[in-house]
């Protein structure tokens, strides 16, 4: 799942598109958010004709919200795909979730997290063939990696990205996978697409997902899937450290504080979202 397929709260019982919206909610800007938020909410580039049926407005004021949109750069056009999320309004969902209202509630957690494990931790999501960390606690300890927030890490190699990647759908995933370059970092980087997808899908089934040296020589992490309301895997929760200090073992045996840590970083979302 990429930064603009963040998880929306359930609309109201009057919506644009519903039959129901009244006169002060029709108005050009919050049409253009219903379009905006049909093909955000999609996961899938959409035709003009399928976001016309999810918005219920007429074929040509689609068309002509459409076309702004992606001269504003909102979105963009996919030649024989439709639309999909563009840069702006990618970078506008990250802004969103990084500095939401429950950002101090996720420190929080994170920090917890910390003190539980001493290891550093994460809150990342996938943004195109990247992780970005959306924020990050790290330990006390002087032997760490120092990624600050907005750094971001190629996810085939990273226990976030691989969580991410074996979450997608399949058709976005074939997409993405086919641009991927699997760049070799370390003597343990997947940089074979079968053995990738192999990984992928034993991640789907076990429900983490681990960077044993994948990504830099001497550090592991292990990272669990943060999802919202309707199940779907948006973040991850993840902790990482020197393999001296903290071997694969050691990691997954913090699996419980994790899970925990990860439902209730969701929690602080949905709350956040408000009804």
């Amino acid at each position: 799942m990429n930064v603009t397929d963040l998880p929306v709260a359930p609309a109201a019982p009057a919506t644009i598109g519903s039959g129901q919206a009244p006169g002060d909610l029709d108005s050009p800007t919050l049409r253009a958010f219903g379009v905006v938020e049909a093909i955000g909410r999609s996961g899938r580039p959409m035709l003009l004709m399928d976001v016309v049926a999810a918005v219920g407005l007429p074929k040509a004021t689609v068309h002509r919200i459409l076309t702004q949109l992606v001269e504003g750069g909102l979105l963009r056009r996919l030649p024989g795909a439709g639309y999909g999320v563009g840069a702006r309004l990618s970078r506008l969902g990250r802004d969103l979730i990084t500095n939401d209202a429950g950002r101090p509630a996720r420190r929080a957690i994170l920090q917890r997290l910390v003190d539980a494990l001493g290891e550093t931790c994460n809150f990342t999501m996938l943004d195109g063939g990247e992780i970005i960390y959306l924020d990050r606690v790290e330990t006390a300890s002087p032997l760490r990696v120092n990624l600050q927030p907005g750094s971001r890490v190629p996810a085939h190699c990273s226990a976030s990205g691989k969580l991410l990647l074996a979450h997608m759908a399949p058709a976005q995933y074939a997409r993405l996978i086919g641009q991927l370059p699997l760049t070799r970092f370390t003597a343990r980087t997947l940089t074979d697409r079968a053995a990738l997808a192999a990984e992928l899908a034993r991640i789907r089934d076990c429900g983490y997902s681990v960077d044993d040296e994948e990504y830099l020589e001497g550090l592991v992490c292990v990272a669990v899937p943060v999802t919202d309301e309707q199940q779907r895997v948006w973040a991850t929760v993840a902790v990482h450290g020197p393999a001296a200090r903290m071997p694969i073992d050691t990691a997954l045996a913090r699996l419980p504080e994790l899970q925990a840590a990860a439902a209730a970083l969701g929690d602080t979302y949905r709350s956040s979202a408000g009804p």
